[in-house]
């Protein structure tokens, strides 16, 4: 797939709670068809000791507004800049890059996401819906004050919610959520991203009950085309680069 560098205008900075927010970004192109699962490189301006490209997962594209969406989390003083970016600035990404979730044609759907690594899930739904697809959502947060955009998920499924503290939803991992429960399970498919070990623990679920999963990993990258090799993990075929052959793999194939 082509991959194109601009100058993104920004159309909205939404804070979604003190940590996370939506960057609201309009390309000065018609953009190309964007996958869920595929990132953007962001250079990050005004940041002196942002060297690199930051990746961000695709959190929705529209395409009647031209623009497309990243949902961000405040980590250190990359992010801290972008989060104070205002309307009419500019952001310059890379895009689109690495592969996508598989898209099937039929059968059900869980979409199980963790803190900020929910932001795909969304471009998810929304692509799965227009397969006449409605998923299930399962989200995952620390406490009630990270709970964000339920309404939006609504919109394009059934949406399941767990907390660790309990404070919102059911109390708990999202694989202690109930939809765990049942066996078999009534899924075809579980695409899932979020912290390393939510991604092991469903992936662990969903062999045991004998459902197709895949995750989309978050390895360090540096370039985000397959250069620099920072970003290699195990799979049955030898080392792949996840900015390449990922970020989206079927955990089958991963030697974790």
């Amino acid at each position: 797939m082509k991959k194109f560098a601009h100058d993104f205008k920004v159309v909205g900075n939404n804070p979604l709670n003190a940590r996370h927010f939506v960057l609201e970004l309009q390309a000065p192109v018609p953009l190309p068809e964007i996958l869920p699962g595929q990132f953007v490189q962001v250079l990050v301006h005004n940041s002196p000791s942002t060297f690199l490209r930051r990746p961000f997962s695709v959190h929705f594209a529209d395409y009647s507004k031209n623009t497309l969406s990243l949902l961000v989390q405040i980590k250190g003083e990359g992010t801290r800049h972008m989060g104070m970016l205002k309307t009419g600035d500019t952001l310059n990404l890379v895009y689109p890059l690495g592969n996508s979730f598989s898209a099937p044609s039929s059968g059900k759907v869980l979409l199980v996401g963790g803190g900020a690594g929910v932001a795909p899930l969304m471009i998810m739904g929304d692509y799965l819906n227009r397969k006449n697809i409605r998923p299930d959502f399962l989200v995952g947060f620390r406490s009630a004050d990270e709970v964000s955009q339920m309404d939006q998920y609504a919109r394009y499924g059934k949406v399941y919610l767990s907390t660790d503290d309990g404070s919102m939803g059911e109390k708990g991992f999202v694989t202690q959520h109930p939809v765990f429960a049942t066996s078999p399970l009534p899924y075809d498919r579980i695409c899932c991203c979020g912290p390393d070990a939510m991604m092991h623990a469903v992936a662990k679920l969903a062999a045991a009950k004998g459902v197709a999963c895949e995750v989309s990993l978050e390895n360090f990258m540096a370039c985000g085309y397959g250069v620099c090799l920072c970003c290699i993990t195990q799979t049955d075929t030898g080392n792949e680069r996840v900015c390449i052959e990922g970020p989206v793999f079927e955990t089958s194939r991963l030697k974790w």
